[in-house]
């Protein structure tokens, strides 16, 4: 099954670049958005399966700059 998840990123000021970078690197981002507001960047994760999704999301962690995050898990809506 396919796991959609928005990850929420903040990161140390001054370090957006080299994060950025290193993110849209990592395996299963499929997109990276900077943004202004609480947060500095949303990822988009695409992968198979929530073992693999918590693997990318430890992995963004580990992230040199990378302070804290929040994910947030898509759910399929049935069709009407």
């Amino acid at each position: 099954m396919v796991v959609v998840g928005v990850t929420l990123v903040n990161v140390t000021p001054g370090n957006e670049k080299s994060v950025f970078r290193a993110l849209k690197d990592l395996g299963g981002v499929r997109e990276i958005l900077h943004v202004f507001g609480e947060y500095d960047f949303i990822a988009i994760v695409d992968v198979e399966g929530l073992s693999n999704l918590n693997s990318v999301v430890d992995r963004l962690r580990e992230v040199d700059g990378v302070t804290s995050t929040q994910t947030i898990i898509g759910a399929e809506m049935p069709a009407p």
